[in-house]
């Protein structure tokens, strides 16, 4: 590890393109594979709120893949220094760009200045960008649309093009003299036209990595796509050709008193969307993390919280039904005061029942209404919300940051005049619960006992009292419990 104020050598690439569905995941995914199968380290690195591409970059790389989306970081000096602790030790850091290369979130005011863009990222790492271009029905206009992808914001380090979607030798030829000529810039591989190299997609994107044991042929396929087509030898040139970089990196270190809590993650092909940065961020305020399997465990360990995160639980209803003890000791520890931290799917798993077509099966039960999957997305996109009542992990008047997207809603929530189930969030941004259930539109994060289930996946760079909160009502029951004994 570098020292504090040292230069740093860091190889990394920035994977881009000018609209989404070009094969920047393939292009990712085929690089990291090839890349770590030669013995090199590899850190991806996901620009974007998103699980289930970084689940497939992780398995391709052999190593987390990590969030650096400016929307979740406070400053672009924060999103910097977790660019520089994740990749101290990496031979290359590869970053996946998402949407088109210049495109950002659009602010409260409605403009879009570009700020969260890959490219915006790019520039504050000083990483090269290898532009992947899909080139379906296209030969020559290839340059002019890259040319001006080079020409928009001159100072982004525009430093390569791959082709993709190419249909024959020929066609190649065309769009490589033609991109070389006019714009300078490399053309650093051509895919081909491969229906092995589709990774499966259903209603919320790709199908996650961690589902399917039958998918894993995939990660081979864009391995050797990549060997074979890619120039993986200046690609890895151009990727040690970014300048050093000369940052401090300040120590992380612990938030407990030295008394941990054991806090359940369910983490299985049901439930699988978790940020890396934000189980660490338990950890390091004092957690045990103890990984649980809603579809195999039979009994719940001693813990003294839970995290139930996002996932697809819609796909699972049978086994997640039949695994009916595992349900029932949630909902007595839940009637017991167990602290529990649900995200969309986690809010989904802890309803009555989910609903999909004429398929219903019974979940959890610990809150008051039954879940229906919609043909449409329900919430989708950037999401911020202020803490506005009373809740087990965040003071009142607390801002978060987060995203969502969901085809569910609730479909059953009775009116609570006795306030015992209500919503915590006031919601700047975002879609939420189903608003006709409330007096008013916009709010998430129901609070009952002490759960907070809410659509809102957070990331802990955004919402930095989460993990602390969470721990501190987790060791505030654990003491209960201990004194009851």
């Amino acid at each position: 590890m570098p020292m504090s104020g040292t230069t740093t050598e860091r190889p990394r690439l920035v994977i881009a393109a000018p609209q989404g569905r070009s094969g920047k995941t393939t292009i990712s995914l085929g690089i990291c594979a090839a890349i770590h199968g030669h013995g090199l380290v590899v850190q991806p690195f996901k620009k974007g709120p998103d699980y289930i591409d970084p689940s497939w970059l992780s398995a391709g790389a052999g190593s987390a893949c990590r969030s650096l989306d400016p929307y979740f970081y406070p400053s672009p000096d924060a999103l910097r220094m977790a660019y520089l602790r994740a990749s101290a030790e990496a031979d290359l850091s590869l970053i996946e760009g998402n949407h088109g290369l210049y495109d950002s979130s659009l602010g409260p005011d409605g403009r879009d200045d570009g700020e969260g863009s890959t490219a915006a990222v790019a520039r504050l790492l000083g990483a090269p960008i290898l532009l992947v271009v899909n080139a379906t029905r296209m030969s020559r206009s290839a340059a002019a649309m890259v040319l001006g992808y080079q020409q928009f914001e001159p100072d982004t380090p525009l430093a390569g093009v791959i082709l993709n979607q190419v249909a024959q030798s020929r066609h190649e030829e065309k769009l490589r003299t033609a991109i070389e000529r006019h714009t300078g810039l490399p053309v650093l591989g051509a895919m081909p036209r491969q229906e092995t190299l589709q990774i499966p997609d259903r209603h919320l994107g790709l199908v996650p990595h961690s589902e399917d044991p039958g998918l894993h042929p995939a990660i081979q396929a864009c391995r050797m796509a990549a060997e074979r087509y890619l120039n993986l030898e200046r690609i890895l040139e151009l990727a040690r050709s970014a300048v050093p970089l000369l940052e401090p990196i300040p120590p992380v270190g612990s938030e407990t008193d030295g008394q941990r809590v054991r806090i359940g993650i369910i983490r299985d092909r049901a439930f699988n969307f978790y940020y890396p940065e934000n189980l660490e961020a338990l950890e390091q305020a004092g957690a045990e993390l103890v990984f649980l399997n809603s579809l195999a465990d039979t009994s719940l360990p001693p813990i003294d919280g839970l995290v139930v995160g996002g996932g697809f639980p819609e796909m699972f209803l049978d086994e997640l039904e039949a695994n009916s003890r595992f349900r029932r000791e949630i909902r007595q520890a839940i009637e017991a005061g167990l602290p529990v931290y649900a995200e969309c799917g986690g809010l989904m798993y802890l309803s009555r029942a989910i609903l999909w077509g004429k398929r219903q099966a019974e979940m959890v039960g610990a809150l008051p209404y039954e879940v229906e999957m919609e043909p449409r997305p329900q919430g989708h996109g950037y999401a911020a919300a202020e803490v506005i009542a009373t809740n087990p992990f965040f003071p009142v008047g607390s801002q978060l940051r987060g995203h969502e997207f969901h085809h569910s809603r609730l479909k059953s929530l009775p009116v609570d005049e006795d306030q015992q189930v209500y919503p915590a969030y006031r919601l700047l941004r975002g879609s939420g619960l189903n608003g006709r259930q409330f007096a008013g539109e916009g709010v998430d994060g129901l609070v009952t006992r002490n759960v907070l289930a809410s659509y809102l996946h957070l990331h802990a760079a955004g919402s930095p009292d989460w993990a602390p909160g969470l721990v501190n009502r987790a060791l505030e029951f654990a003491r209960s419990m201990e004194a009851a004994r």
